[in-house]
């Protein structure tokens, strides 16, 4: 069975959809730890109630980026996972940690990438009067939110929305698509070589399909 570890710095909804899969025998693996950089974060509660062993490493200890990387990389791999999935894990990873789970480390992304890398994407993307946004389900490397796209998911903005209403609607999408593409990996289907990425053997687009 695929051992997952899910890293965390807040509330956690993404790691619940993820866990509901995997009580309902729908992941394809285990969550066995949650770990976050902040011990406040309600997700960890959400790992608790579900069994999962939960752990914190405050990036507050640490004197830099590399130092707590490198901690949190033997934190991690003491849970001996397959796959390392970032819910909402608000920090800068270095490209050692990066490189180190090269090919077994998935993110969710609120936008349409390539579109509006970095925070406050749904303000940007009314900003930018566009019509539709939504979010998109990554492998990571060392560009930030630029590794190769595996699934997007389309939401509509009306007119009158707000962000809290688009956020909502993004966020519903993300709790679909993030738990699937975790399946196709733990099933071998989905799979990362050379800065690419592959289901079921075909190449998957390298960029998303956020139109004009």
């Amino acid at each position: 069975m695929t051992r997952i570890v899910v890293l965390i710095s807040g509330n956690g909804s993404n790691l619940q959809a993820l866990l509901d899969q995997a009580a309902a025998g729908q992941l394809g693996g285990d969550v066995v730890a949650v770990v976050s950089n902040k011990a406040e974060a309600y997700g960890l509660e959400r790992a608790r109630m579900a069994g999962v062993a939960t752990a914190v490493l405050s990036n507050k200890d640490y004197a830099d980026r590399d130092s707590f990387d490198t901690a949190l990389m033997q934190l991690i791999d003491g849970y001996q996972p397959h796959l390392v999935v970032l819910a909402g894990f608000m920090r800068i990873l270095t490209p050692g940690f990066v490189r180190h789970y090269a090919g077994r480390m998935l993110n969710i992304h609120p936008s349409l990438l390539p579109r509006y890398q970095g925070l406050h994407t749904h303000q940007r993307a009314m900003e930018a009067g566009d019509s539709e946004h939504g979010c998109s389900v990554h492998f990571v490397t060392e560009e930030l939110d630029g590794g190769p796209l595996v699934l997007q998911a389309r939401v509509p903005i009306f007119a009158g929305d707000d962000e809290a209403t688009v956020a909502e609607r993004v966020q519903v999408q993300e709790h679909a698509i993030y738990p699937l593409v975790v399946r196709w990996f733990c099933e071998g289907r989905l799979i990362m070589q050379q800065d690419n990425a592959f289901l079921d053997g075909a190449l998957l687009p390298a960029q998303g399909h956020a139109g004009d």
